[in-house]
């Protein structure tokens, strides 16, 4: 039960803060002590209810559903028509290699004086991306390539882009959930704990969403950087514990 709470408020501090982190930083640890099938359904209730929170109280909501709407449809698509292994079988390899493409992005957007801008083809790409989004994440659970990359590159600012990336991780939440379903795997899911670990999460978010209210947009752009690096180096260290145990 500590195991949970401490996980819980850590992820949600860092989700607060950047938008991201809580199902990469809660599957990482989580995974060390249980199944990773079990560790990705009992995120279901705290990064939906968090997700969906953060995708409503940003001021752009209807504006952005119908903006990134072939992307959520690329979502929900590639997570039950996906071409690699299912979550309860996946290679080795993935989750690492998603922690290697995390960390060269991070220091590139450190470094790059000027981010690129895909707006002129999102009508094709935002489906795309959305597509490969959710055959990751029923690979591996963690929604975050080439989702944030992506969304990126849109131009948005700090509380357009927190609450577009909501817009995206609810959308890879429900998607997974129904997958878990379909699998047979609804029977793993401890949901009196999945609802213990949302208090957590959300006193966690509380607290990471006071922190980006006082920092500067640049500032912001920084700390966003650093944190995908973070969770990049993160994910490949997990990988090589669970390998060496």
């Amino acid at each position: 039960m500590e195991i949970v709470i401490g996980v819980f408020l850590l992820a949600g501090v860092i989700k607060g803060v950047i938008g991201l982190g809580l199902p990469t930083i809660a599957m990482g640890l989580l995974s060390t002590v249980m199944e990773p099938a079990v560790a990705a359904s009992l995120l279901i209730i705290p990064s939906l209810v968090t997700n969906i929170w953060q995708l409503l109280i940003g001021p752009q909501f209807m504006a952005l559903a119908k903006r990134l709407s072939g992307f959520v449809i690329g979502v929900l698509l590639g997570t039950w028509l996906s071409f690699l292994p299912s979550l309860t079988s996946s290679s080795t390899w993935t989750l690492p290699a998603l922690g290697v493409v995390l960390i060269i992005y991070g220091g590139w957007g450190i470094m790059a004086k000027k981010m690129p801008s895909f707006e002129k083809h999102e009508i094709w790409l935002s489906p795309t991306i959305g597509y490969f989004t959710g055959v990751i994440t029923a690979a591996t659970g963690v929604f975050v390539i080439p989702a944030v990359p992506y969304l990126q590159t849109l131009k948005l600012n700090k509380d357009e882009l927190i609450q577009a990336l909501g817009l995206a991780f609810t959308a890879s939440t429900v998607a997974l959930a129904i997958k878990l379903s379909i699998d047979h795997q609804q029977n793993d899911i401890d949901w009196g704990l999945s609802f213990f670990a949302l208090i957590p999460a959300i006193v966690g978010m509380y607290l990471g969403q006071y922190f980006r209210r006082v920092i500067s947009e640049k500032l912001f752009r920084r700390c966003f950087f650093i944190g995908l690096i973070g969770l990049g180096i993160y994910m490949a260290k997990q990988w090589v514990i669970m390998v060496a145990s």
